[in-house]
């Protein structure tokens, strides 16, 4: 069952580099008590995570924090060492949070992974943005184009946050 509005997100362990080593995040922990922007992509370096839908987040990120907003998280279906080396390619590393879903736990636990190995990439994530509250889901926005970042984009996270 799909993640709704309302619902709290579920506990599990995520992955990410910091400079003192590969940390475990624990959701129930990472969300208390802060609003988290969080992104859901299919993968890192994938032709419209990094040409249109991360950058998005990177380009407004000082737009979005100005409106309460405690970090920007990126999160996808791949190992640690490859999100940090995404965030670098990015040059995102200071201003956006990449957290790895190695082995896709909590994609699957919040019902937003996709078969995608028909493309031999396996089980992936969902492209989604959402507002989280103290753990709670605020906002949710599922794309339904594959290939596109509109409903799940930078632009519509701003709306969201503003109204």
């Amino acid at each position: 069952m799909t993640i709704s509005i309302g619902d709290r997100l579920p506990e599990v362990s995520l992955k990410k580099v910091s400079p003192q080593g590969v940390e475990d995040i624990i959701t129930r922990d990472y969300f208390a008590g802060r609003k988290i922007v969080l992104v859901g992509v299919p993968g890192a370096f994938t032709p419209t995570c990094s040409n249109s839908h991360v950058p998005g987040f990177l380009e407004n990120h000082e737009a979005i924090k100005g409106h309460g907003v405690d970090e920007i998280a990126i999160v996808a279906v791949n190992d640690h060492h490859v999100m940090n080396a995404w965030a670098k390619f990015l040059g995102a590393e200071d201003k956006l949070i990449f957290l790895a879903d190695g082995n896709g736990e909590f994609t699957r636990a919040m019902g937003l992974d996709q078969d995608m190995s028909a493309g031999g990439l396996g089980t992936r994530s969902q492209r989604y943005s959402m507002i989280v509250e103290d753990g709670v889901v605020k906002a949710l926005n599922i794309e339904e184009v594959r290939g596109q970042a509109v409903t799940s984009g930078a632009a519509r996270i701003l709306e969201q946050i503003q109204a």
